[in-house]
Formats: C-alpha cells, structure tokens, sequence
C-alpha cells in the first residue's frame, strides 16, 4: 500500500530530487531529506527554489532553443 503510494507520487512529482540525486550520484531519498530538513532551517525559503528548479526541468528544452546555434540566417 505504502509502496504503491509512493510510486504514484514519484512519478507525478516534478522530479527534481531526482535530478539531484543524477546530478550529485546519491540516493534521491537523501536529496528529499536535504530539502525536508531545509524547510525547517530556513522556514520554505528553499520551497521558491524547489518550484524555480521544478519549472525550469519541466520547459528545459523551449528554454535551451533559443540559445542553440543555427547553421542559417533563415533557420527560426
């Protein structure tokens, strides 16, 4: 039951523990337990962090088009 719950919510998350945890090569429960204990310390500073990070992984590629180089001047 507990299992099954939280799959659904790892995948509906915006993944970004995930990330991290690729990223940083650790488990991503110790990067969901970084942002736990954050969120005590600095009282959800962190949370507008969380959901910058979650948006820019979520529209990553419409945000990396325009910085990519085109091979013409009529490529748009």
């Amino acid at each position: 039951m507990i299992a099954s719950i939280r799959s659904w919510f790892e995948q509906q998350a915006f993944g970004v523990c995930q990330w991290w945890a690729g990223k940083l090569n650790v488990k991503a429960e110790q990067v969901r337990l970084s942002f736990i204990y954050l969120s005590f310390i600095t009282a959800g500073a962190h949370l507008v962090v969380y959901l910058v990070m979650a948006f820019v992984l979520q529209h990553k590629e419409r945000i990396k088009q325009p910085l990519r180089r085109r091979s013409t001047v009529w490529d748009l």
